[in-house]
Formats: C-alpha cells, sequence, structure tokens
C-alpha cells in the first residue's frame, strides 16, 4: 500500500518515537524509506553540519539492521515548501512526521500544519 515513506527528520529534535513509526510503516508495507533533511535559515539547529550527525547515524545503523531499503536526501530551504515539493517530486504515499502539540487553528505558521494542509498525500503525524 506504501511504496515510499517519507520521513522529513530533524536530527537536532526527532523524538524516537517519530522515527519508530516511520520504521514501523516502512517494514510493515515493504517500503523505500526517505529521510529527508532540511537546511536553512528556519532550521537554526540544522545550520552545523555535524548537529545531529550521531543521531543520524544511528537511525541509518537501525534501518540498516532492519533491512528497510532507504535512502537519505538533504535540502536547503524553508523546511515545510521542501517537504512538500520532495513528496510531490518522488510521489510519495505518505508522509511521517513529528508533532508539538499544533493546532491547525492557531499554528499555521508551524512546518506541521503547513504539510498537513497541503500535502499531495496522506500525512501520519506522530504527537
Amino acid at each position: 500500500m506504501f511504496e515510499t515513506v517519507l520521513f522529513p527528520f530533524a536530527a537536532d529534535r526527532q523524538a524516537p518515537g517519530v522515527f519508530g513509526k516511520a520504521l514501523e510503516l516502512a517494514q510493515q508495507h515493504n517500503s523505500r524509506l526517505v529521510l529527508l533533511t532540511v537546511l536553512g535559515d528556519e532550521s537554526p539547529g540544522m545550520k552545523d553540519p555535524d548537529a545531529g550527525s550521531l543521531l543520524l547515524k544511528h537511525v541509518q545503523d537501525q534501518l540498516n539492521k532492519a533491512g528497510v531499503a532507504f535512502e537519505l536526501v538533504e535540502r536547503r530551504g524553508n523546511p515545510a515548501l521542501v517537504i512538500l515539493d520532495l513528496a510531490s517530486e518522488l510521489n510519495v504515499d505518505v508522509i511521517v512526521m513529528g508533532t508539538q502539540g499544533v493546532n491547525l487553528n492557531t499554528d499555521s505558521e508551524s512546518t506541521a500544519a503547513e504539510v498537513i494542509q497541503r500535502a499531495p498525500c496522506p500525512v501520519l503525524v506522530v504527537p
């Protein structure tokens, strides 16, 4: 059902539960998992190329152990727009992303809210 799963990965603040859900989904559907990191002014923790590198390595090791096909994509720009563009470009089947209590009525400028409202595919939001 889900051939390609997009997982926007914020290595500076990624909750382990979000990765766990993306991994579980990819395993259940024998999906390819696309890990996306977005560099830019909107993600200050990611300005340093070494930020989160240990966490990212750990994620890659877990994917290799689990036998899940994955690729790592790194782009620059506004996180929500990059996520939306890549989802369309790769024709992904689902986006798995975390949120920190986003309220669609009041947090319209958050990355998660924008992706949820404009995504070309379903979005699985993990709190």
